[in-house]
């Protein structure tokens, strides 16, 4: 790949992120008067997540749960490309639930009618785990390839018989 083309993409995948991030903040941080008699804490892991699936409606259910995956999905996706140091799976699920733990903290201590929900974190996490696994990957070692440090020099190259 050109370094031309690199650079395209690398600006492509910022100009989406800082996209991502805006509708991340107008989703998960606007106040929710209506709901403010509704919202509770969640800090045990699975709860939220058995009182949406128990629920009747159907399409709440998926909208909370399905909604809380792809809103991590991006991560996934655009860290990789974005942060080369940030590839692997471990390190996109940690940065990823470092964001979402801030934005949930937010959300509990400042936002009216939205609550810290622990279910909310492992959701988004779940979601960039996809993301990352389905293209964030490939994305990543396309757009920023392995090097061949120069210790590589000593080593030789493998044969097929071995």
């Amino acid at each position: 790949m050109s370094p031309a083309a690199r650079v395209v993409l690398v600006v492509v995948a910022f100009a989406a992120m800082v996209g991502f991030a805006v509708m991340l903040a107008r989703l998960t941080l606007e106040p929710s008067a209506a709901s403010e008699h509704l919202t509770h804490s969640n800090l045990r892991p699975g709860d939220s997540i058995r009182d949406y699936l128990a629920q009747s409606a159907f399409r709440d259910t998926v909208k909370q749960l399905g909604g809380n995956i792809v809103l991590g999905v991006p991560f996934g996706l655009l860290l990789p490309v974005l942060f080369p140091r940030a590839r692997g799976l471990v390190r996109v699920v940690l940065v990823t639930a470092l964001v979402m733990i801030l934005v949930e903290l937010t959300q509990g201590a400042l936002v009216t009618g939205r609550a810290f929900d622990v279910d909310d974190v492992l959701l988004n996490c779940t979601g960039a785990l996809l993301g990352y696994l389905l293209l964030g990957r490939r994305l990543g070692r396309y757009v920023h390839p392995r090097r061949r440090h120069w210790w590589h020099r000593f080593t030789r190259p493998r044969t097929a018989d071995e």
